[in-house]
């Protein structure tokens, strides 16, 4: 009895972790990395904060943010940029841009046919930086 149950922990230690049920209901890495691409692009179409991101490598921001994402889902990705007080000092991003911000990423979401739910778990998520972007 004894060897079944350290089989048993033994092989739960060799698989590999689970991905999250919020990474899968975004369509994992694919699904992040089109709804990130969907969020760029209605970034890109709104005069409310297009100047923060006018010298932006673009790609890389899809990249950047696709894998950010990703990670904070609990998906297999690694995040290898800056932390986001880095990245946003010196834009002075008010709350009203960020608001527009979050607004584009709705957008895309819903352009991604999400459900209400799945939108409302990443954006809590993301929530929490709102004190590492604004006023910096």
């Amino acid at each position: 009895m004894k060897y079944k149950f350290l089989a048993l922990v033994f092989s739960l230690l060799l698989l590999p972790a689970q991905a999250s049920d919020l990474y899968r209901a975004l369509g994992e890495k694919q699904g992040i990395d089109d709804l990130m691409a969907s969020f760029v692009l209605e970034i890109a179409a709104d005069e409310r904060v297009i100047e923060h991101f006018e010298n932006v490598d673009i790609e890389r921001f899809h990249r950047m943010i696709s894998q950010h994402v990703c990670e904070l889902v609990g998906g297999p990705c690694v995040y290898e940029g800056a932390n986001m007080i880095e990245v946003h000092t010196g834009m002075n991003i008010t709350r009203s841009e960020f608001n527009a911000i979050v607004e584009n990423l709705i957008t895309a979401m819903e352009q991604h046919q999400l459900a209400v739910s799945t939108q409302n778990q990443l954006l809590a998520i993301l929530a929490e930086f709102h004190g590492e972007i604004v006023g910096r």
